[in-house]
């Protein structure tokens, strides 16, 4: 439609025009509080919500491979398109003088990605029991958009490794 001056602007043409246009803008299409616009294509866009869990539960594993320990996770199944960012931390500690404690993330759902030390948090050299805090952010590209469960895992590089105070966050993009 093209603006004439003096000419009659009608409620069909406002809300044909106006309001449905507006209709379509990123606060819009926001449903709820926290969410944020995410490109899906070409002038379309979607609303996608940060989500966090957490598990305090003190656990340990000597597995040297990435596994659960007792109480699995943290975890969080999460709308995502090919890109997200996940945020992850631990109280980690083991049992042995300088050894290895670890975790990492891994996706399963809609996509398959196994966890992995490129992207681990680990605690090396450490006095044996003492425990440290660390964090970790991850950029998990290529996924299949869909439903993914993002899912902490642990290792011991050798001897027994303990974690508490497990935390995960998701942003899918």
């Amino acid at each position: 439609m093209t603006a004439v001056a003096n000419s009659t602007f009608t409620a069909a043409q406002f809300n044909t025009f106006v309001r449905d246009n507006l209709n379509e803008t990123a606060p819009a299409k926001a449903t709820a509080a926290s969410q944020f616009p995410v490109s899906t294509g070409v002038n379309a866009i979607t609303m996608r919500s940060p989500s966090a869990a957490r598990v305090d539960t003190s656990q340990s594993t000597t597995s040297a491979t990435y596994t659960d320990l007792t109480t699995p996770g943290p975890s969080i199944s999460v709308a995502t398109g090919p890109t997200a960012l996940v945020f992850f931390t631990a109280d980690m500690s083991n049992n042995t003088d300088n050894a290895l404690s670890k975790c990492s993330v891994a996706v399963s759902g809609a996509s398959s990605v196994a966890a992995s030390d490129q992207w681990m948090l680990s605690t090396d050299g450490m006095t044996a029991g003492n425990l440290n805090r660390a964090g970790q952010m991850h950029t998990f590209v290529g996924l299949t958009p869909g439903t993914n469960t993002f899912t902490m895992k642990y290792a011991a590089g050798s001897n027994t490794a303990s974690f508490r105070y497990r935390e995960l966050s998701v942003f899918p993009l």
